[in-house]
């Protein structure tokens, strides 16, 4: 069953591939558009639902057993065979994997449904859906391989799914430019990754999950092992978690991804591929967990990123950069979790950031929709009594991801902080908790924007504004519930005991079978710290939705005077702190005045040298060609001239 989770989206992508994205089908049937999207749907769509129920089957097979038993592995044949060494195509259903798959084959069957109303008028309508299908499979294949080839190979095609849906429309010479860049940009990352893996592999000798991990267990094996080791395969890791969940320096793709379709842009940003930094992480803990110097680089890094983007986020414009900058810090959240050991909070917000960030995205893919391809929320204003579902959707998520309590992401969140705290790091803690009011201003922000106050959509958009078809709607209210009931599953401990209830921490005692070593016990703290620390969750989300309501609802007149007050800092966070143009001037110009220098040199010296030699042949040949003309008397008078010298040379070296 593990194995037909990760056939159904592969079998869908072949079918709409070969059959209909390639003109097979119009051929055949004569080109009703309409009869071939529907079966484009139901190949698509069914395929990533087939997977998701085996996916819920095996979750509630996982439940029926003990914590310490819930794994199922399936071997299907050997992949690698060289010598004493061997890699079978090999995957495993445990806690952690199963969160994921889970996460996957659902919210990206509520995307694929989605796509049916946001994508109708697409001319490369089933392309688009061999495209979700293979990612969906690609995504399935890393996260469910029990080797780290096979996560490798998922971790590569994920990649390459990518950059065929960002750049999905390609004729557009910035969308196409925005699929390069994150190409290239993972590469890097992809580079470090696989390094990790060639280190693993020299000290360990084996690339199956339990192999490597029994033996990092292994007390008497480690010893042997020099602490420099551990820490070098950690950050190698780290650095392709780094390119793959856009961290510091490595992010700079993913705000440039929301050149893809919207819905491509929730799949990737909200639940699937930028969380797979955290989720390989996971899946490595026991490497972190013995490295003490690897844990303060990945939580110092998150930390920083974190912090960076929400500065970002609060001067843009673009209703999709606001959210791509956001998913950026939000991921700097999951990494802090699992820098400072506390894997399942991090598991845990990844899974809640997947809930709010879906529906985020794919309420402002409605919004566009409804203004015609509008982004610029400063065209945008009072949207809520013309488009009600959406609005109501999207304020759920903007409160989720602001951390009100209650919601979703407010649980999240606050174990995360709790956890920052209770490790020590005051510094981390005290910068997250900044980026908690910044996260509630800027969410706010672009809520108010959007959908309150004073409209400012052109008169020549207003008369067509409409809310979106169920298609659409649907999935919306359902992330909406998930975004509002999805945090009830790991309720913290002490919060349960409250209302008398025990181990309401569901999704922490879940997942706690697959943390191999785990050091974020909680602390024994007095009951007011852990509400203390609560109250400052809750202080930072309420000061940042107070300032956000008072500049943008009350008084919106503000913005633009502090704007004037503060222009530089102003002007730095809405170019986005000259990253780009930075990293452009310190990379990309010198590389392409050495591409250019050596394709120069290509062209006028090794090309020149070759091409030059054979000129030369050419023209002796062009010179001895003029000796044949063709006569025979010529020829004849050639040869006794030829007779004559030969002879005259004889004579004479016989003389002499």
């Amino acid at each position: 069953m593990v194995f037909w989770i990760v056939l159904f989206p592969l079998i869908g992508a072949v079918i709409n591939g070969l059959v209909f994205a390639s003109g097979f089908w119009k051929k055949v049937a004569g080109g009703d558009e309409r009869t071939e999207n529907s079966i484009v749907n139901i190949v698509g769509c069914g395929a990533v639902l087939l997977s998701a129920i085996f996916s819920s089957i095996l979750f509630i097979r996982l439940l029926s057993l003990d914590p310490a038993e819930r794994q199922i592995i399936e071997n299907l044949f050997v992949w690698i065979p060289s010598g004493d060494f061997s890699v079978s195509f090999e995957f495993m259903f445990d806690t952690l994997s199963c969160v994921m798959a889970l996460i996957i084959t659902w919210i990206g069957f509520l995307i694929h449904i989605y796509s049916i109303g946001y994508m109708h008028h697409d001319k490369a309508y089933a392309k688009y859906f061999t495209y979700l299908n293979i990612f969906v499979f690609f995504m399935l294949v890393l996260v469910l391989g029990n080797n780290f080839p096979l996560m490798f190979v998922g971790w590569e095609g994920v990649g390459l799914a990518s950059f065929l849906l960002i750049g999905f429309w390609y004729e557009d010479t910035e969308k196409a430019y925005a699929g390069r860049k994150a190409f290239i940009v993972n590469r890097i990352g992809d580079f470090g990754f696989i390094l990790g893996i060639f280190l693993i592999f020299l000290i360990f000798g084996s690339v199956n999950y339990q192999e490597v991990f029994g033996m990092a267990l292994d007390a008497s094996f480690m010893g042997a092992v020099p602490a420099a080791v551990i820490t070098a395969i950690g950050l190698l890791l780290f650095v392709g978690a780094v390119g793959k969940s856009a961290q510091i320096p490595l992010y700079v793709w993913l705000p440039d991804a929301m050149a893809g379709p919207t819905p491509v842009s929730a799949l990737i940003h909200a639940a699937t591929m930028v969380t797979a930094g955290a989720y390989m992480m996971a899946r490595c803990n026991v490497f972190y967990s013995q490295s003490t110097t690897a844990q303060m680089v990945v939580v110092s890094i998150a930390a920083f990123t974190a912090l960076l983007a929400a500065s970002i986020a609060l001067t843009q414009n673009d209703i999709k950069k606001v959210l791509a900058y956001s998913t950026v810090s939000q991921l700097g959240y999951m990494f802090m979790a699992i820098g400072v050991g506390a894997y399942a909070a991090g598991l845990f917000h990844l899974v809640t950031h997947a809930f709010f960030k879906a529906l985020l995205f794919l309420g402002s893919g409605s919004v566009i929709h409804a203004l015609s391809g509008e982004q610029d929320i400063r065209k945008m204003g009072g949207l809520r009594k013309l488009i009600p579902i959406t609005a109501i959707t999207f304020l759920v998520g903007t409160l989720a991801i602001a951390g009100v309590p209650f919601l979703s992401g407010f649980f999240s969140k606050d174990e995360i902080l709790a956890a920052l705290y209770d490790r020590g790091y005051t510094i981390h803690w005290i910068i997250a908790l900044i980026t908690v009011v910044l996260t509630a201003l800027y969410m706010l922000r672009l809520y108010l924007l959007t959908f309150e106050g004073k409209t400012r959509v052109p008169d020549s958009l207003r008369r067509y504004i409409h809310e979106s078809p169920y298609t659409m709607t649907i999935p919306l209210i359902v992330l909406a519930v998930l975004s509002i009931l999805g945090g009830y599953i790991g309720v913290p401990d002490f919060m349960g005991k409250v209302v008398g209830l025990h181990d309401t921490n569901l999704f922490e005692h879940f997942v706690s079978s697959s943390i191999l070593i785990d050091n974020a016990k909680e602390v024994g703290h007095h009951l007011f710290v852990h509400w203390a620390l609560v109250g400052f969750s809750i202080g930072g989300a309420a000061l940042g939705i107070v300032i956000a309501f008072y500049f943008y609802y009350i008084k919106p007149s503000a913005p633009e005077k502090v704007a004037k007050d503060i222009e530089p800092l102003y002007e730095a966070s809405l170019n986005k702190w000259y990253v780009d143009e930075l990293y452009n001037y310190i990379f990309v110009q010198p590389f392409s005045y050495l591409s250019r220098k050596a394709s120069d040199f290509d062209l006028y010296y090794i090309d020149g040298s070759v091409n030059g030699i054979a000129n030369i042949v050419k023209e002796m040949a062009l010179t001895l060609q003029t000796a044949q003309n063709g006569v025979i008397r010529s020829y004849a008078t050639l040869m006794a001239i030829g007779a004559a010298v030969i002879l005259i040379i004889v004579i004479l070296s016989q003389g002499f």
